[in-house]
């Protein structure tokens, strides 16, 4: 059957650590996310500048759509693209040139630039009227949004703020080691930031120092720094009350809020194994909190399934690219994976968190860095942005892929279940 697209509004022009791009061993719309690429996206502040736009609706010939299309092609970075954003009407992109584009919808234009010189950008989150940019000077910014001045996006602060460091440097024992012969307070960062999540009022920040802190939003303060892992943290992820963190120690560790009598602190819930000397560089996790699916240096991507008493039980292991899974997003039962073999996978999830690859996007000319999936719905499908080492991001029209629509999928762009 003949698929026909016909856009009603669409109008479109259309250094990381050695331990992401292993090579792979011979063996055979989620929750508030960053995986060097997902953003946390919240409506909590009043004066958000940004309304809401009509998404284009494509027109479905015969009821649906066989396969994904190809929408867009956004190209503009002067580096490869790093990590995306939805931010009310707008879609950010950030690369290591250390800028950021912002692009509006839905004619996809260039609406503003910002950030340039401020370090490499690593990661992006969003908030209200303000945006996280993480960098690699271990540095946060913070930019606020207005459309009542010129200056649209406008530097604010700078983590740790400078109150935060006039509290603290003078007392020894907020310094630690972070290396011989030198230290740092405890409120810093002592090598690149890699992902950001805004959650339930608090900023999470993840390092390749190793460490995991934890800022409150209302006013910028460090509340922690937390020594979690055992080599780099690549990704973050919140859901149900749960900070989960990705490593390139092939560990993904779940994090929760204790209460004692220091207040309240964040504690390890569990610790979710991955296969041996294989990173861990994305994590994601179903809105309902149940499933968590962690991509790895060796083009898996496992699942655990979360049960009572704060316990993860494995329940697959999919070796879903031919190399390293940079990436990844959730939206519904549709898991994205992209991939340092320059492909996205298309995955349902399927009875007991099995995954069901339906579908492969091609397109990108170098490997997939991040991606970014739009809770919208547009014809019995989503928006899916991709961002690339070939520094371009691309806009992609993606099913659903319902259990009971199979004849959607085309059969060179799918395996049987």
């Amino acid at each position: 059957m003949n698929s026909l697209v016909a856009q009603t509004e669409f109008s479109a022009p259309m250094d990381l650590k050695p331990k992401l791009w292993n090579t792979p061993p011979s063996t055979s719309s989620s929750c508030s996310s960053s995986s060097c690429s997902s953003s946390s996206i919240s409506s909590e502040s009043d004066e958000s500048p940004f309304c809401s736009q009509r998404i284009p609706i494509p027109i479905v010939s015969g009821g649906f759509f066989h396969s994904h299309r190809s929408l867009s092609v956004l190209s503009g970075h002067v580096g490869s693209v790093s990590c995306l954003a939805l931010c009310g009407e707008f879609i950010l992109s950030a690369s290591q040139g250390k800028d950021i584009i912002v692009w509006q919808q839905p004619d996809l234009r260039v609406f503003a630039k910002f950030g340039q010189g401020d370090g490499s950008v690593k990661a992006l989150a969003t908030v209200g009227n303000k945006v996280f940019t993480a960098h690699q000077d271990s540095r946060i910014r913070v930019w606020k949004v207005s459309r009542s001045s010129e200056n649209v996006f406008k530097l604010v602060d700078t983590l740790p703020t400078t109150k935060d460091y006039l509290g603290k440097f003078m007392k020894q024992s907020n310094y630690v080691q972070t290396r011989r012969h030198h230290k740092r307070l405890w409120i810093e960062h002592a090598d690149s930031i890699s992902c950001l999540t805004v959650y339930n009022g608090f900023i999470y920040s993840g390092s390749w120092d190793k460490t995991l802190k934890v800022w409150r939003l209302s006013d910028l303060k460090c509340l922690e720094s937390i020594k979690a892992h055992d080599d780099a943290i690549n990704g973050l992820v919140a859901c149900k009350g749960v900070m989960y963190s990705a490593s390139a120690d092939g560990k993904i560790k779940a994090w929760g809020r204790k209460k004692d009598g220091k207040g309240e602190e964040h504690g390890l819930k569990g610790v979710l194994e991955g296969h041996k000397d294989v990173s861990f560089n994305a994590v994601v996790v179903s809105e309902d909190g149940k499933w968590v699916y962690g991509g790895g240096s060796d083009g898996f991507v496992m699942g655990w399934e979360g049960l009572e008493s704060c316990c993860w039980k494995l329940v697959s292991e999919t070796k879903a690219h031919e190399m390293a899974v940079l990436c990844m997003c959730l939206m519904g039962e549709i898991l994205c994976s992209g991939s340092a073999d320059k492909t996205i996978g298309i995955w349902r999830r399927e009875t007991f968190g099995k995954l069901c690859k339906v579908g492969v996007i091609s397109g990108h000319e170098g490997p997939v860095k991040c991606l970014q999936a739009s809770p919208n719905r547009i014809g019995g499908g989503f928006l899916l942005y991709s961002g690339s080492l070939d520094r371009s991001v691309r806009v992609w029209w993606v099913p659903r892929y319902n259990n009971d629509a199979e004849e959607q999928v085309e059969d060179n762009n799918s395996t049987r279940c």
